[in-house]
């Protein structure tokens, strides 16, 4: 209803990770409304008017701009933490935090990188590699250039043990997010990975300090 249509490659996705599920969804909010007033009050500005009645004939959505709020309210009943309403590269992205994993420990769920990553799995990559790692892709890298900055030589062992781990901990992120399997894929530290970062002393180099 609020995707940006103009682009061939404009899509919407829905990511599933064990803290969090992510909407992503191609094209900026219509002028004049930002993120902050998505969590409050708000006129409706839909960007597919069409679209959104034929929603609103269905009585799948109002027409008062509180659609948003209306989600926000169902997390609080639900006793889940209001979604995070961000804009990136031309997405609106809409984030839900909470365990998908039962305790955080038990269980699986499908990563970014399309593989079965389990808590355990994710609590192998140390600190030392998180930061790392970090460090080295403060410029996107492809894959096999981390592969080699960690000395790895097993494909499926660095998939699982240490670039999936790293993605669902919120370290790195892809570049292409739409296309996973993309040759022109590549990964990059994202803005918690750098906070990380500073926290643990790692000069650019990768040295800590």
């Amino acid at each position: 209803m609020h995707r940006d249509y103009s682009h061939y490659s404009g899509y919407v996705a829905i990511a599933i990770f064990d803290d969090r599920i992510e909407i992503q969804s191609y094209g900026r909010l219509p002028g004049g409304v930002t993120v902050e007033q998505l969590s409050g009050p708000h006129l409706s500005k839909p960007t597919n008017p069409s679209i959104a009645e034929a929603f609103h004939r269905t009585g799948a959505v109002e027409v008062w701009g509180r659609g948003t709020n209306r989600v926000i309210e169902m997390c609080e009943k639900n006793g889940a933490p209001p979604p995070v309403f961000e804009e990136k590269q031309g997405f609106l992205v809409v984030t839900f935090r909470t365990s998908l994993v039962a305790g955080g420990a038990a269980g699986t769920s499908r990563s970014e990188a399309g593989d079965q990553v389990t808590a355990e799995v994710t609590a192998q990559v140390t600190a030392e590699v998180t930061a790392q790692v970090a460090a080295f892709c403060r410029e996107p890298q492809p894959a096999k250039a981390i592969m080699a900055e960690l000395g790895l030589k097993h494909w499926k062992t660095f998939q699982a043990n240490y670039l999936a781990p790293l993605m669902a901990m919120g370290i790195l992120e892809r570049t292409i997010p739409g296309k996973p399997r993309s040759r022109m894929q590549r990964y990059r530290t994202t803005a918690a990975g750098l906070a990380a970062l500073a926290q643990s002393g790692t000069r650019k180099d990768g040295q800590r300090t």
